[in-house]
């Protein structure tokens, strides 16, 4: 199954080159927010309005090796949390989006 995080580009840069994928909510919230496909859209609108772009990380979640957990955020829908970072082997894809 493929699932998405959002990153914004400055962030990703110095990331990029790590082992490992590490987001600033793992530190302060305990996971990684993620988002199904059908679900990105809302994302960008709610929480990235004023982004000129972004990087989409596709995650397989056969790969990954942090902990999934599917749970209810925001309006109680269910969205896809990674407990610990996203291994490098699970980021099948980078895409950037400029709006």
């Amino acid at each position: 199954m493929l699932i998405y995080h959002i990153v914004l580009p400055d962030p990703w840069k110095s990331l990029e080159a790590k082992a490992d994928y590490i987001a600033e909510s793992l530190g302060t919230e305990g996971f990684i927010h993620c988002s199904y496909a059908h679900q990105l859209d809302a994302v960008f609108k709610r929480y990235y309005a004023d982004a000129k772009k972004v990087i989409i990380l596709e995650v397989d979640t056969e790969r990954l090796s942090s902990r999934l957990i599917e749970e209810p955020s925001t309006n109680n829908e269910i969205y896809p949390h990674i407990y610990g970072p996203i291994n490098r082997d699970a980021i099948v894809g980078v895409e950037t989006r400029e709006f």
